[in-house]
């Protein structure tokens, strides 16, 4: 058995999971809901307070939605009751970044501004102190979401190995590279 896919997903207090009749999944939380269709053949069921998903055979097809459907679930239970949040960390000198509603306007050392317009489901917030490097937050409750939106941030100025100029995670730790070594 699909070691994920028979984890059961526990579901916490004020969080709710309705299935419908075409095997759409919709959990609704204090921060929000969220649906997602599931494949007809994986079986999900509400047992008190978990979830249990359930596959026909022992295909290798069907072993592999049967773990792909219980993250997915899981993560939208934790989505609707915790939320997601990442941080990114803009090193280098005059990199700046300023949230306007939910555009994002970036200094990233190019001759222009860089200004990202953010979906309705993801919030952001800028920091900005002297001496520290400008830190972007954005929060989501859907984790693909907010994923892919990172990952667009982030490929606008990737961390480079030698001075660390870029976009990161806050805490991330970046393989450095040595420079050029004088010759004698």
């Amino acid at each position: 058995m699909s070691r994920i896919g028979k984890l059961p997903v526990d579901l916490p207090a004020g969080v709710t999971l309705n299935v419908s009749d075409a095997n759409v999944v919709s959990v609704k939380g204090p921060l929000g809901e969220l649906t997602q269709v599931v494949n007809k053949d994986i079986r999900v069921e509400v047992v008190g307070n978990e979830i249990i998903l359930s596959r026909p055979s022992e295909s290798k097809n069907h072993k592999s939605l049967h773990g792909l459907y219980r993250a997915l679930i899981h993560n939208m239970v934790i989505g609707v009751s915790e939320g997601y949040k990442k941080q990114l960390e803009l090193v280098g000198v005059g990199y700046r970044a300023e949230a306007k509603g939910q555009n994002l306007e970036m200094s990233l050392g190019f001759s222009h501004e860089v200004l990202i317009e953010l979906p309705s489901e993801v919030k952001v917030e800028t920091k900005t102190e002297r001496r520290a490097n400008p830190i972007i937050t954005l929060t989501c409750i859907d984790k693909q979401l907010i994923g892919h939106v990172v990952a667009k941030i982030r490929s606008l100025r990737p961390p480079e190995p030698y001075k660390g100029k870029g976009i990161k995670f806050v805490g991330e730790q970046l393989r450095r590279k040595a420079g050029k070594s004088a010759s004698v």
